[in-house]
């Protein structure tokens, strides 16, 4: 291992980069760096040797050239085993570089700002930056290169344990690191450019699709133990999601486990008040608001005992003790997911040690997003389903008008049917699931469905309402409804047959909305 005696600095996020470069300092490190990180840690009492000097040329073109340069390169990739590469450096008086610290201009966040135009985002497109960096992970047989400040306290750990050197293992982690730090970047400059037309004029799809996600876990296996499986996620994850939840306890998490989660999270993240989501193969199998948590987890789990056994719980407040204990006492689970979970409520689900319990902590509001569908060569790329409906937005059709007690209930059951598999049928009374159909190949199989399920669990459909994630394409759906009992519909509308669907609900009494909105779910 070679020890470090020079280091360029050169960084866009400045955290932690004068303690570090002290630290550096402090070992006898001579430390080159440029611009603002210059100033930065002159005023810093740091003893800085200016790029231009270093070079013996100039800084041009606004800063443009600085970096781009023999003697910063050379003295990069330069490889030290080879001795025709070290007399060319003897030759012409370069001397190596050991260490690289850069992070590169904030072209993501410029170019998330509405206001931002082209102009901006070409400014904001590092070239230094990237060619340091590639060149120091190239040459990682000699050279460290560090693009995160996470990673300051490592490299100086690893330089009192070796003398001032930092170990191959480190240095190739560091180099991989930053070949994924350009990769990133690059990515994200192609993706934004390559949506604009000369004009400045957006598109809404980019000719490349470039993402970069980061391997989380190496799973036992994938849907089948046949199938190898790994998870990835954002970098950073969003907050209150899957990708970004702790594990409290349990057994490792399973690659359905992981989906499953998802569905839940997202169908519980849908409720303003207490609410219980409970998944099995990635549909709802009872879903329920309450005044409380506890109340809402009787709701849902009472929908549909039989699927609940082995399914995935979600909740969107604190897990607290009383309800922890009502499913401990109840059923076996396999996933527990809450924004929190308190002490009472640990220690219940302490008791059952293979149950995994997660924490995600709390969400916002969710920001636009892509859901990406993998097909063979391909993927198929659309906006989220992020649309919510008023009441002020629904359309009556039917001479009578819905309740308030039917309005609320099918407001609720609208946003559940959004997350049930398509053809998808969802009962509901009381803000809480009656019975639920999901993937049939006909509406009507749906709807009846829903029927079976709320009588195998002696629930009783008369007085519910209804939600169908689409258009009824005859009125033997509607039908199969009024025979069960349910007094009110909420559905997108649109069918050629509308008319003859909406007159079967007059002639049954029953109260139906349009929505305007479909919610297909493959």
């Amino acid at each position: 291992m070679t020890a470090i005696r020079r280091a360029l600095i050169s960084v866009s996020d400045k955290t932690g980069i004068v303690d570090f470069a002290r630290a550096l300092a402090a070992r006898g490190v001579e430390i080159l760096s440029t611009g603002g990180t210059a100033r930065l840690l002159v005023d810093a009492g740091v003893r800085v040797i200016e790029i231009a000097q270093h070079t013996g040329f100039p800084e041009m073109l606004d800063g443009r050239v600085k970096t781009l340069h023999p003697r910063v390169h050379a003295g990069l990739l330069a490889r030290r085993d080879e001795p025709a590469h070290m007399a060319a450096l003897a030759q012409h008086d370069i001397p190596p570089i050991d260490l690289v610290v850069v992070n590169l201009y904030p072209f993501e966040q410029t170019v998330a700002r509405a206001d931002c135009t082209l102009a901006e985002a070409i400014e904001n497109i590092d070239i230094g930056g990237p060619t340091l960096l590639r060149a120091a992970a190239k040459n990682h047989a000699a050279v460290t290169v560090v693009v995160e400040s996470a990673d300051y306290d490592a490299v100086l750990a690893e330089m009192d344990a070796n003398a001032n050197a930092v170990s191959a293992a480190t240095r190739f982690r560091l180099a991989v690191k930053a070949f994924e730090h350009t990769a990133r970047y690059d990515g994200a400059i192609a993706n934004h450019l390559g949506a604009l037309a000369p004009d400045g004029a957006r598109a809404d799809f980019a000719r490349t699709l470039n993402l970069q996600f980061r391997l989380s876990a190496v799973l036992r296996y994938g849907e089948n133990p046949h199938q190898r499986a790994a998870f990835y996620v954002e970098h950073p994850p969003p907050a209150g999601s899957i990708a970004g939840a702790r594990q409290l306890q349990g057994k490792e998490l399973s690659f359905n486990n992981i989906a499953d989660a998802d569905a839940a999270l997202e169908c519980v993240k849908a409720f303003e008040r207490p609410a219980c989501v409970i998944v099995k193969h990635a549909n709802p199998c009872g879903v329920a608001a309450a005044d409380s948590l506890a109340a809402a987890y009787d709701a849902a789990y009472a929908t549909d005992p039989t699927s609940a056994f082995g399914g995935i719980i979600a909740f969107n407040r604190p897990l607290d003790g009383a309800t922890a204990r009502a499913i401990v006492a109840r059923q076996f689970v396999e996933v527990i997911i809450a924004p929190d979970i308190d002490a009472d409520a640990r220690s219940a689900l302490a008791t059952k040690a293979n149950v995994r319990v997660l924490v995600c902590g709390a969400w916002a509001t969710p920001a636009a997003a892509w859901d990406i569908k993998r097909v063979t060569g391909g993927v198929l790329l659309q906006d989220a389903d992020a649309v919510r409906i008023a009441p002020t937005q629904l359309k009556r059709v039917t001479r009578r008008a819905p309740s308030d007690a039917e309005l609320r209930d099918l407001l609720f059951a609208w946003r559940v049917v959004k997350y049930v598999k398509s053809n998808a049928i969802v009962y509901c009374r009381d803000e809480r699931t009656i019975g639920i159909g999901a993937g049939q190949m006909s509406r009507v199989d749906s709807a009846r469905l829903a029927t079976l399920k709320a009588r195998d669990a002696g629930l009783e459909v008369r007085g519910s309402v209804m939600a169908s994630d689409a258009f009824f394409p005859f009125r033997d759906g509607l039908d199969q409804a009024a025979a069960a009992g349910v007094t009110a519909v909420i559905q997108p509308g649109g069918s050629m047959r509308d008319q003859e669907v909406i007159a079967a609900a007059d002639e049954h009494g029953i109260a139906m909305v349009f929505t305007g909105v479909r919610h297909f779910r493959h």
